[in-house]
């Protein structure tokens, strides 16, 4: 066996190892998607009904500052970027499924046409349909989640960056020295605007 046919020997035998991980993946993958549609199904009846979970979180942290003289600006901003961050870790979670869905999906599909062509050789036609069909099946699983995922993160990012700029008003009020009560205002002005346009 010569050096060419040694590396191609292995690069089949490692795609081969990877059959059972990217199947599961791209199994695992439709499971989650729906769960995660579910999820933003729940937040936009939330939002509907005029609640912000994130919003109300950052409020009530807002209020519990109590920073050493002259250090309220630091500690605003502080409080905001990490709950700019949380915001930012949901959205990977459904970014991950964009990116890796359709990667895992042609990998299932790649890796089932080799043996396919290894089973056509040997003559052993049922093992290559049933390696076909894997195929197929994979690439439809994974465009599928990659798709669902985006129209997901469509909405889950629009809905961060409104947050986002209640929350950046809010810290502009402590820092002005307005007081929470105002804060209050604001919001529950807010959720009775929501309520209204959702009547």
């Amino acid at each position: 066996m010569d050096l060419i046919q040694l590396i191609e020997h292995l690069l089949y035998e490692v795609s081969t190892a990877l059959y059972l991980p990217v199947i599961g993946g791209c199994a695992l993958l439709v499971a989650y998607t729906p769960v995660q549609l579910g999820i933003t199904l729940f937040d936009a009846w939330q939002r509907w009904r005029g609640r912000f979970p994130e919003r109300a979180a950052f409020f009530a942290a807002l209020a519990r500052i109590r920073p050493a003289a002259g250090t309220l600006p630091i500690e605003v901003e502080r409080l905001l970027q990490a709950h700019e961050l949380a915001l930012s870790h949901r959205l990977d979670r459904i970014r991950f499924v964009i990116k890796v869905g359709p990667a895992l999906g042609l990998m299932g599909t790649l890796i089932p046409m080799g043996i396919s062509l290894a089973a056509l050789a040997e003559g052993n036609i049922p093992k290559m349909a049933g390696s076909m069909v894997t195929a197929f099946t994979a690439t439809v699983a994974g465009l599928g989640a990659g798709v669902l995922a985006y129209l997901i993160a469509l909405s889950r990012e629009r809905w961060a960056r409104e947050d986002v700029r209640e929350m950046a008003h809010a810290a502009e009020l402590a820092i002005a020295g307005v007081g929470h009560g105002a804060v209050e205002h604001h919001l529950q002005a807010e959720a009775d605007d929501a309520i209204a346009a959702a009547a």
